[in-house]
C-alpha cells in the first residue's frame, strides 16, 4: 500500500482504554511504530494528547465504537485532524485480533489514505442534535402517555372520543381534569367547561361521559395525566434552548422553512443532522446517502440483494 500521511496515529477505543499505535518515517520507506495505552479519564486523554503531540502527530483514526469515541475526539479535535471510521469498512482480517493489532491496522489504513471518515458536525450543532433527538423522544413518550389514557377512558366505558376530535384540546383538557378530580359533571357543568367551538352537542358530550368510572381509574388517570403534563413542560423547554441554538442559523431556518411540508421543527432537525456546511459531503447524491433517503445496491452474480 502506497503511504500518503508522514506522522498518523490508530485509536482502539473502549469504555476504560485507549491502545494508541503511531506510525511515522518517511514515505518511501518503512515506517517506525510506537505503541502506548491510556486511560480514558480526561487525565489519561490529555497524556494521550501530549504523546501524540510529540510525535508531531498530523492525523489520528479511532472507530465509531458506540459513545466511547466522543470523550477522546472532545480532547483531541482541536490539536489533530481527526477521522471517525464505520467500523464495518475497517474490519481487519480473521486472525489473532488483539487491540494492540487493532490499533495497527487503522493507522495502517490511515497511512495508505484508505479510509474515508464519517461526518462528525461541530459542537455547538452536535449539542443542538442532541437537544432535537431528545425533543423527539419525549414527544414519543407523550403519544405513549396520551394513548394509555385513551385505554383507561374505554376500560372506564368513557366514549369521549366519539364526540370530541381531539381529546387533548382544550375541552377535552377540560373534561379530562373534571373526572380525575371526581368532580360530578353535568349538563349544565359542560356549559362553563366545553369551548364553545366545540361542534359536538352538550348533550352527546353528556352522553359519552355516561361510563363507569371507578376509584381504580381515577387513579391510572391521574399517573398518566401527570406524566403527560411534565412532558409537555419539559418539550416546551427544549424548544426555546433549541431557538436559542438556532440564532445563528436564522437565514438557513428562514430557507428551509420554504420548503414545502417543512415547518421550523424540521428546518432544525434538518440543521442539527447536516449541519449548515455542505462542502463535507463529496456530491449532493453523498448528502442523500447519508440523510437515509438513497436506497442501497448490493448486487453479486447478476443478483440484488436486499439492504437496509
Amino acid at each position: 500500500m502506497e503511504a500518503m500521511i508522514e506522522r498518523c496515529a490508530g485509536l482502539d477505543v473502549h469504555q476504560e482504554t485507549v491502545v494508541a499505535c503511531v506510525l511515522f518515517g518517511p514515505l518511501d520507506k518503512r515506517p517506525n511504530k510506537s505503541i502506548e495505552s491510556f486511560s480514558t479519564t480526561t487525565d489519561g486523554l490529555l497524556k494521550l494528547n501530549d504523546w501524540l503531540t510529540s510525535f508531531q502527530v498530523t492525523d489520528v483514526v479511532m472507530e465509531s465504537t458506540g459513545v466511547y469515541w466522543k470523550p477522546v475526539w472532545n480532547i483531541l479535535e482541536d490539536d489533530f485532524q481527526l477521522v471517525l471510521a464505520n467500523a464495518k469498512h475497517v474490519k481487519n482480517v480473521p486472525g489473532r485480533k488483539t487491540d494492540v493489532k487493532d490499533a495497527e491496522w487503522l493507522a495502517k489504513l490511515l497511512r495508505s489514505g484508505l479510509i474515508e471518515g464519517n461526518f462528525v458536525p461541530p459542537e455547538d450543532i452536535r449539542d443542538l442534535r442532541d437537544l432535537t433527538r431528545y425533543r423527539k423522544k419525549l414527544i414519543h413518550q407523550r403519544t405513549s402517555e396520551q394513548n394509555r389514557i385513551h385505554k383507561i377512558l374505554q376500560d372506564a366505558n368513557i366514549k369521549l372520543t366519539s364526540v370530541l376530535s381531539n381529546v387533548f384540546g382544550v375541552s377535552g383538557r377540560r373534561i379530562l381534569e373534571a373526572i380525575i378530580n371526581g368532580e360530578k359533571i353535568e349538563v349544565k357543568n359542560l356549559q362553563e367547561i366545553v369551548d364553545h367551538r366545540t361542534k359536538a352537542s352538550l348533550a352527546d358530550i353528556a352522553n359519552a361521559m355516561n361510563g363507569r368510572i371507578r376509584l381504580h381509574h381515577r387513579d391510572m388517570l391521574r399517573y398518566h395525566w401527570e406524566h403527560m403534563s411534565y412532558l409537555e413542560k419539559t418539550i416546551e423547554e427544549l424548544e426555546k434552548q433549541i431557538d436559542h441554538c438556532l440564532e445563528p442559523y436564522r437565514k438557513e431556518v428562514e430557507l428551509l422553512d420554504t420548503i414545502p411540508g417543512v415547518n421550523k421543527n424540521g428546518a432544525a432537525t434538518f440543521i442539527a443532522e447536516m449541519g449548515v456546511d455542505m462542502s463535507v459531503f463529496k456530491s449532493a447524491k453523498h448528502l442523500a446517502s447519508w440523510a437515509g433517503v438513497s436506497p442501497g445496491n448490493n448486487e453479486s452474480a447478476g443478483k440484488k440483494k436486499r439492504v437496509k
